[in-house]
């Protein structure tokens, strides 16, 4: 791992109470049948500040038309090459097969001795996305913080902003839990990511936070304040850096100052689990030992 990124070891997946075993790697599936939610920046963000830790992380795109979260790594990969730097970097591809097989054969390469394995799915209805959530343990959807967005999980009230019932998307995922778990007794843990969040409070805020806060009591996600609505996230993509990317940066004002702290944040709240694997581990404690 470089020393020119940054790791914050107070805030790391080993934090959150470590769950049951399973083999292979801890599967991570951004989700969400809606585009322009963030999530594939999310994305990239988690699987950097995973790497950064010391984890081998994997990513695979769903997306072969937009394929940015895929572009955004190797636009990374080139930013590293033409300045000639270390970089915390994943393992990526993008998906382009036609079948389910082909997909499952994708995933099985891509876990092979990793600790996290990252999926970026298309925001639209996809067959492959479907199947990805399935075999999450993390899944995490991010949305704008917008009743616009929130009808994809519940349709509220006109008048009284009350959940009146779920839309179809949380019955799906919902239902898609309920097979994991008889299946083979893995508990889907399904994040609702509140991405663009306005940095004012305003009565829509609070609105679309009692709402979400409601319909979790029913259908039992967590709600996890994600990246807000600032234009360094996009000015960061034709590089491949993150906010992680210490020194390479240039000076930091105020706002990147704050916008690093919240991706901090976002990724301690997944509460990930840590890799049981001693050589993780070890990793781990040699990359957090350079970077000090």
């Amino acid at each position: 791992m470089s020393a020119q990124t940054e790791v914050d070891s107070s805030r790391e997946p080993a934090d959150a109470a470590p769950g049951p075993h399973v083999p292979g790697p801890h599967v991570i599936v951004f989700a969400n049948e809606k585009g322009g939610t963030g999530k594939s920046t999310s994305a990239v963000h988690v699987a950097v500040a995973l790497a950064s830790q010391g984890y081998r992380v994997a990513g695979i795109d769903l997306d072969p038309r937009q394929r940015t979260f895929y572009r955004y790594l190797e636009n990374r990969t080139e930013t590293a090459r033409r300045r000639n730097v270390e970089l915390p970097m994943p393992a990526f591809d993008v998906f382009t097969g036609d079948t389910l097989g082909e997909l499952e054969q994708m995933v099985a390469a891509m876990s092979d001795g990793v600790d996290y394995l990252i999926a970026d799915t298309p925001g639209r209805d996809d067959r492959f996305a479907r199947h990805m959530a399935t075999q999450a343990h993390t899944l995490v959807t991010p949305m704008n913080d917008s009743f616009v967005d929130f009808d994809l999980v519940g349709q509220v009230d006109p008048d009284t902003f009350k959940v009146r019932k779920l839309s179809f998307y949380a019955e799906l995922i919902w239902e898609a839990r309920k097979s994991r778990a008889k299946a083979d007794g893995v508990s889907i843990d399904w994040v609702l990511m509140r991405n663009r969040l306005q940095h004012i409070e305003a009565r829509n805020m609070r609105r679309v936070g009692a709402a979400l806060t409601e319909l979790a009591k029913r259908v039992g996600f967590r709600v996890l304040p994600g990246l807000g609505e600032r234009v360094v996230y996009r000015e960061l993509f034709p590089s491949g850096l993150t906010l992680l990317d210490k020194g390479l940066l240039g000076e930091l004002g105020v706002s990147h100052i704050a916008a690093r702290q919240e991706l901090r944040e976002m990724v301690a709240g997944l509460q990930l689990p840590r890799p049981r694997d001693t050589h993780a581990a070890a990793r781990r404690d040699d990359a957090l030992a350079e970077a000090v």
